[in-house]
């Protein structure tokens, strides 16, 4: 199986290139900076001798986009915005151009779509997209624009012959350095991830591995088209999910934080705070309905495998 990854030298990326493994796949990448065998350059923007590569390729999966891990400034709120527009309709150009297009496009997509709540899971098929909750930062609208631009952007391509899935995502737990896992356990080995502004909001997460098998199970899964939450179906509290983290660490306590001390918090990090402050209440709805199995569906049992690969990297 040929699988084109376009953004594919990030943490998500790194993750697909580590599974996807010769001799049964090739993997070519649409990087930027191309610096390694199966890179290929590519500006995310316009067609380019790149678009041969998904020309006769199994699958493609589009994981461009500007970190959200970044201060939420104007530019870069309108950085995150065009990267993943642009990045989208081009790969849709180039699909819709191939003599041989791929059998599926699988565009990533964000959890962040659905609104902040606590009240009820969020799934394909209920779930609340974001954009008009009362008391929330109005910037926090953005992020859910960016979202409904990006998928917007894949479902309106022209791409007849080609599946197309958006990966509705939430945070990919997993070992690599500068991840939103090592940086979550950092906090708790430095005693600080304790409950913030009182630690109710839901986080939503998925496991490195189950997050691969998502990803093969949705390649294989013929009948499966449009929107699809990737995420754990056991979301959790902040504060209980943080709890977990720091005993599986054997770090008990953790120092809590304010609102405004997470606002400082962010700052030094280089960060915002709807990271740490949205309420992302998100189930896998489509994919258990399929009957894909999660090997870890319960956040104690996917801290425990990650912490040893994290002590042993």
């Amino acid at each position: 199986m040929k699988v084109v990854i376009a953004g594919g030298t990030g943490q998500v990326g790194t993750v697909l290139r580590r599974a996807l493994t010769p001799p049964d796949h090739q993997v070519v990448v649409l990087t930027r900076h191309p610096a390694h065998v199966g890179e290929v350059g590519w500006d995310g923007r316009t067609l380019g001798h790149w678009a041969k590569e998904i020309d006769g390729s199994d699958v493609v999966v589009n994981l461009a986009g500007r970190s959200v891990s970044c201060r939420y400034t104007q530019a870069n709120l309108r950085e995150m915005m065009d990267s993943r527009v642009d990045s989208a309709r081009v790969v849709g150009e180039a699909v819709g151009a191939a003599r041989r297009p791929p059998r599926v496009w699988l565009q990533m997509s964000t959890a962040t779509i659905y609104a902040h709540r606590f009240d009820a899971p969020n799934d394909e098929r209920t779930g609340v997209i974001g954009g008009d909750e009362p008391h929330v930062p109005g910037y926090w609208a953005f992020s859910v624009d960016i979202a409904r631009r990006w998928e917007q952007a894949q479902r309106e391509a022209d791409t007849p012959k080609t599946r197309k899935v958006a990966l509705r995502s939430a945070m990919v737990m997993s070992p690599d350095r500068g991840g939103v896992f090592d940086v979550l356990l950092w906090l708790a080995r430095m005693g600080l991830g304790g409950p913030v502004a009182g630690g109710a909001q839901y986080i939503s997460w998925i496991h490195d591995r189950d997050f691969v098998r998502a990803v093969e199970f949705l390649i294989d899964r013929e009948e499966l088209i449009g929107a699809v939450n990737l995420a754990a179906p056991e979301p959790l509290p902040q504060r209980e999910f943080m709890r977990v983290l720091r005993s599986v660490w054997g770090r008990p306590v953790g120092l809590a934080a304010t609102k405004w001390m997470a606002e400082i918090g962010a700052f030094a990090l280089r960060s915002d705070t709807e990271l740490l402050l949205k309420s992302r209440r998100v189930v896998p709805g489509r994919l258990l309905e399929s009957g894909f199995s999660f090997a870890y569906g319960h956040w104690p049992q996917a801290a425990a495998e990650l912490v040893p690969r994290v002590r042993h990297r």
